[in-house]
């Protein structure tokens, strides 16, 4: 064993390395990205790594390789367990032979996501063990114990970090590589009656899966995990109990005081019933603290009913802890001293922080999506249009000045949101704005379902030939995998062209009268036409010299702000001026300036 200074999801990787992983499948998402890429920058050869076309393929690839005797991982954060759930919800019935974990990081605030799901919640409805780690090393250790009962039951195992462990840092003890357990897949071995799902099959399983759960919440009460502090202790009558990073702040909380009994869970699904008997006995009050949903809060209301506990249940149902937001330390200190009437220690008084300028996001200098919004607003003023847009970093077009994203629900749905808008306003422009990523993932059945229903709208497709929002992930159209190999691009124009688009214009957005253009004469033509807005993320490449301009031309009408919002433009003494450290040279205001005011590449 030794030391090292990892992140939690680093950590996590490590620690499925260790535990013999052979294949690890995903889609990039925040805040699960960093260990799938962990485990790409640290495989020998002997790991198979895949970014996936989204997290359905992900499980069903990973699926395939644990029918082998295979240990696979899968990753992805809470919002694309929808989009695995379809293949989840059969495979915790079909069942495993190699060890399974799916790794779904949970995102409480939210941070980086448009929901606040609790995929413990997610893991009572599938059926499925889960496992919650509460730190960095957790992470580590706690992935190879999901293996081991992964094998050992043959079932998927959900593993949910959440954003506050996934990103933060630790020093953790790590096996050397000796240590590491090897894993030889057996191979698949064909039969039928296990592999083929049908409704008796079906039926059989899950009686198999409501027994198997009912003993593992035995096990699952002596795993060291699930822990009472203290164990013996019966003179204290309020109790603590809590999960993953909340029982972190929760010791903060309790620590040089004469603290409850505290209770950490660690397997929230089978909950460990038994153990949280143990807890109970001698307490008048409970105080559960958790993000996001009550899981904890309802299991324990239950088991004091059933048991016939004069035992006080509180928590989010009971309006004592927030029921929306991650925990702080701050919250969790204030619920807990309000709990237990304790004095909350008052502030020291200071002079009063100055107010943080109000930073939203906003678009990169020079980004491409910038151009595109651009070269379409325009286009279609004075028509009565509608824009839908997608999940990606062209969000942010959203914001003013650009105004140009009206709708946005999840992956994929807004080229489907944009037919249904059609269908019931026929005199409308629809558009529907998707990342090249996002088309792969999860928009080609959109298309498809345009063509197929004849649709009448433009599907606009904002080319930067990466995985921009996460970290500049390849995809189909990069030409490359995670394993390093070169391979033949995915052709976005010939996929369309294939699937019927019979109009695909492609246009360099940066090329302000020609997107223009392009877009006020594909979007006049009817049925599903596609314009495909191509030029590389400003991020990804070397930018040219920055714009300059010229003071004896410039009216400081301030246009090139109101209209693009670029934040390689400001203002310096009441003067438009270039930040030259931001500016990419990509020439968009120049096309913008109406007094030819700003030069570019001299």
């Amino acid at each position: 064993m030794h030391k090292e200074f990892l992140m939690g999801n680093a950590a996590a990787a490590r620690g499925a390395i260790a535990a013999g992983l052979n294949l690890i499948a995903g889609y990039p998402g925040t805040p699960s990205t960093e260990a799938l890429e962990t485990a790409a920058k640290c495989n020998d050869g002997s790991l198979y790594v895949e970014w996936s076309v989204n997290e359905k393929a992900a499980l069903e690839l990973a699926a395939g390789a644990a029918y082998c005797g295979a240990r696979t991982m899968v990753t992805m954060k809470q919002v694309g367990l929808n989009v695995a759930s379809d293949p989840l919800m059969s495979l915790a019935y079909i069942g495993v032979k190699g060890g399974m974990v799916i790794y779904v990081a949970d995102d409480p605030g939210p941070i980086s996501s448009q929901t606040e799901q609790d995929t413990r919640t997610f893991a009572a409805y599938s059926k499925l063990p889960c496992f919650d780690p509460s730190s960095v090393q957790e992470a580590y250790d706690m992935i190879g114990d999901a293996f081991e009962l992964s094998e050992r039951l043959h079932t998927p195992v959900i593993f949910r970090p959440t954003t506050r462990v996934c990103h933060g840092y630790a020093s953790v003890n790590v096996k050397d590589t000796n240590e590491y357990k090897i894993t030889k897949p057996e191979g698949f071995v064909r039969d039928p009656s296990k592999w083929v799902i049908f409704p008796r099959l079906s039926y059989n399983a899950h009686i198999n899966i409501e027994a198997r759960n009912a003993a593992l919440s035995d096990e699952l009460s002596e795993y060291a995990g699930n822990f009472i502090i203290p164990e013996t202790d019966k003179t204290c009558r309020k109790g603590v109990i809590s999960h993953g990073i909340s029982f972190t702040y929760v010791k903060e909380a309790v620590a040089g005081k004469q603290a409850p009994r505290l209770m950490k869970i660690s397997t929230p699904f089978p909950f460990p019933e038994k153990a949280a008997l143990r807890f109970l006995d001698g307490l008048d009050e409970v105080l559960c603290i958790e993000e996001l949903d009550p899981v904890i809060e309802r299991e324990l209301t239950y088991i004091c009913g059933k048991h016939h506990l004069n035992v006080k249940i509180l928590g989010k149902l009971t309006h004592n802890v927030k029921n929306a937001g991650e925990n702080t330390c701050a919250s969790v200190i204030a619920n807990i001293s309000e709990f237990m009437k304790w004095e909350v220690p008052a502030k020291a008084e200071t002079e009063p922080a100055p107010a943080l300028p109000v930073r939203p996001p906003v678009l990169c200098a020079g980004c491409p999506h910038r151009a595109s919004f651009y070269g379409v607003k325009p286009a279609m003023k004075a028509i009565k249009s509608v824009f839908c847009g997608d999940i990606g970093c062209y969000t942010l077009g959203n914001a003013m000045p650009l105004d140009m994203v009206d709708t946005c629900l999840c992956m994929g749905a807004g080229v489907n949101i944009t037919q249904g808008i059609g269908k019931i306003e026929p005199d409308t422009r629809c558009f529907a704005f998707v990342g090249d990523s996002t088309f792969f993932a999860s928009a080609i059945t959109g298309a498809v379902n345009a063509v197929y229903n004849q649709a009448d709208m433009t599907l606009v497709i904002l080319d930067n030939s990466t995985t921009a929002m996460t970290g500049h992930q390849p995809h189909p159209g990069t030409g490359r995998t995670m394993m390093g190999q070169v391979v033949d691009k995915v052709n976005i124009e010939a996929v369309l062209h294939g699937i019927g688009v019979k109009t695909v214009a492609t246009a360099n957005p940066l090329d302000l009268n020609n997107a223009i253009e392009t877009v006020k004469n594909v979007s006049a033509e009817k049925g599903v036409k596609a314009i495909i807005f191509k030029s590389p993320c400003a991020v990804i490449i070397k930018p040219e010299k920055p714009a300059v301009i010229d003071a004896d031309k410039c009216t400081n009408c301030k246009r090139c702000i109101k209209s693009l919002g670029c934040p390689g433009i400001v203002i310096k003494d009441g003067k438009v001026a270039i930040e030259s450290s931001l500016c990419t040279g990509c020439g968009l205001c120049s096309q913008v300036c109406a007094f030819n005011a700003i030069n570019v590449n001299k």
